[in-house]
């Protein structure tokens, strides 16, 4: 949202000195959370559900304790969630993770983001779009594993140009307070480093702890996460489990979806598996990414040969300023079938883009048919019916 206001000049407009209140966001962040949390109360309460505010723990196959008051149900849900993890080393408890960085009383000078996932690419993005000067710490060599290997790799050279400080292969080996309240931190790569705050973002851990799975007899994988099948039951027919606590593909939209499939299932005598092929996602990094389908990586895997297709450019609306920024768009083609197999982006707005490329992903459509669609012309979403010439 700075950067707008940079971009407007270039347009003409007359933008005064730039101010931003900390606490003004606080504040209207917790009334819009309060709002939510009220329209969802109201919605259950209205549908007939009672709600408890305790800690429950699974009894047995049937039963859940809340306060020392036993509850029987013939299905039983977790839908606990999951909670981030922070590494044993000295100074950790100096360090914060997402649970508390909008809850900080006063926006850092410096920080260090932690991890090279999502939630670390959008607080450094936040961070650094806030003024602060940031470095985002990472321990691998590409950011983004699990994402096709090029928007790791383009999306570095992005923040980076955006003046953001980036450290692979390293990451905080021990912290200490200072004097003044600063941090000094050593880095595995062997420097140290002074800052104002530490955010780890470096992975979360399914919520499934002292709730009394095990003794219930549900089986439970090396990080906690309970295992469950297609239909998202757990090794006790009557309990089920949903969202991040499955660790499957962690995201708002897919374990609201995973309900669904199940609420058919029980309720509706409508046997409805999990699916989750072709699930779209995107990073609210600065600029955005978001994909649908297999990387490129994986689709070689899967498909052998495949067809690239593959463009960089400047958007625009970013002609008229000084803003190198690009926006990198890549469609994974099956040589056979010459389905759609992937469609990629590092940009703004890539999240709406792809939501409505995910559709023609989902249901098989070729590279024919996307070339045969007209673009809307000026837009950046009509890159990807008219990329024709193959990248590899």
């Amino acid at each position: 949202m700075r950067e707008d206001f940079h971009l407007a000049a270039a347009y003409g407009w007359t933008v005064g000195e730039l101010r931003f209140d900390w606490q003004k966001l606080l504040e209207n962040k917790d009334r819009e959370i309060g709002r939510l949390n009220g329209v969802y109360e109201r919605v259950l309460a209205n549908a007939g559900v009672e709600i408890h505010r305790a800690r429950a723990e699974v009894v047995d196959r049937h039963t859940v304790q809340m306060d020392g008051r036993r509850t029987t149900a013939k299905h039983i849900l977790v839908a606990t969630g999951s909670w981030p993890v922070l590494p044993v080393i000295p100074g950790i408890e100096h360090a914060i993770t997402s649970n508390e960085a909008f809850a900080l009383e006063r926006l850092p000078r410096r920080a260090v983001v932690v991890g090279g996932g999502y939630i670390a690419l959008e607080f450094a993005s936040i961070f650094h779009g806030l003024g602060v000067e940031t470095m985002l710490s990472y321990r691998g060599k590409r950011l983004l594993r699990g994402f096709d290997a090029e928007l790791g790799t383009r999306i570095a050279e992005e923040m980076s140009a955006k003046g953001m400080t980036l450290c692979f292969g390293c990451e905080p080996a021990a912290m200490r307070k200072l004097a003044d309240g600063s941090l000094e931190i050593e880095l595995t790569d062997g420097t140290l480093s002074q800052t104002d705050l530490v955010m780890f973002a470096t992975g979360r851990r399914p919520n499934s702890a002292r709730l009394g799975l095990e003794a219930a007899g549900v089986e439970l994988a090396v990080d906690g996460a309970v295992i469950v099948d297609r239909y998202s039951a757990t090794s006790v027919p009557s309990i089920h489990a949903v969202g991040d606590v499955t660790n499957r593909i962690n995201l708002t939209p897919v374990a609201t979806a995973e309900a669904m499939w199940l609420a058919r299932t029980l309720f509706r005598d409508e046997p409805t598996a999990v699916d989750h092929e072709n699930v779209a996602t995107a990073v609210f990094s600065n600029p955005n990414v978001a994909t649908v389908g297999l990387s490129e990586e994986r689709a070689r895997e899967r498909f052998g040969e495949v067809d690239i297709y593959k463009t960089s450019f400047r958007a625009l609306k970013l002609t008229l300023s000084d803003k190198a920024e690009r926006t990198f768009m890549k469609l994974v083609v099956d040589r056979a079938s010459q389905r759609v197999l992937g469609a990629h982006m590092i940009g703004p707005d890539a999240g709406e883009v792809i939501q409505g490329m995910a559709i023609a992903v989902k249901l098989g459509a070729t590279k024919a048919q996307f070339t045969a669609t007209i673009g809307i012309h000026p837009t950046v979403a009509e890159e990807f019916v008219t990329m024709r010439d193959k990248a590899a």
